[in-house]
């Protein structure tokens, strides 16, 4: 569970989960980019078949908000003036990532990660998905899809976490 604070204009998550429990788990912004006609952006991870949406760590002592902006714009090169914030996850939402696979992912460093999920709007219809924005593009690919889609494209361990976001997400549709 966690708790939103807002002072002025910053917004901090503060996590109610176990601290012990936690340990091993990276904390993590992700990104449901919505356009005009209610498709969501995908994209898929640079020489994979792996789709997810955008996503990133949070830096110690970076607001939450200030970490999802950075990621969407080193990631897919949309800047805070592209999109509006239409809804956010009220929890941070758990995933696993396989023990077979961990020392590959993420450096071997993580058990998994704590996801605070955004649902976004692009403001301009022309706002351009740029991948190659980051000297070293995550993503090869992009698609806008339907809401649900997403759930055949996302490899197994995420599944469960991106169907509890979308589903708390879609209240704000």
């Amino acid at each position: 569970m966690t708790v939103w604070v807002k002072t002025q204009n910053q917004t901090f998550l503060i996590s109610k989960f176990n601290p012990k429990l936690m340990e091993g788990y990276r904390k993590n912004v992700a990104m449901v980019v919505l356009n005009d006609k209610q498709d969501i952006l995908i994209c898929r991870r640079k020489g994979t078949e792996n789709w997810q949406f955008p996503q990133g760590g949070i830096d110690e002592n970076e607001l939450i908000e200030d970490a999802m902006y950075r990621e969407l714009y080193e990631e897919v090169g949309l800047k805070k003036e592209d999109v509006s914030i239409v809804g956010k996850t009220n929890r941070e939402i758990k995933y696993d990532i396989p023990k077979t696979i961990r020392s590959r992912v993420l450096g071997g460093k993580y058990k998994g990660q704590l996801q605070t999920w955004f649902l976004l709007r692009l403001e301009e219809k022309n706002s351009s998905i740029n991948l190659d924005h980051d000297p070293s593009p995550e993503f090869d690919k992009f698609d806008w899809v339907s809401y649900w889609f997403p759930l055949s494209k996302i490899v197994d361990f995420k599944k469960e976490a991106y169907r509890e976001a979308l589903n708390e997400l879609r209240k704000f549709l």
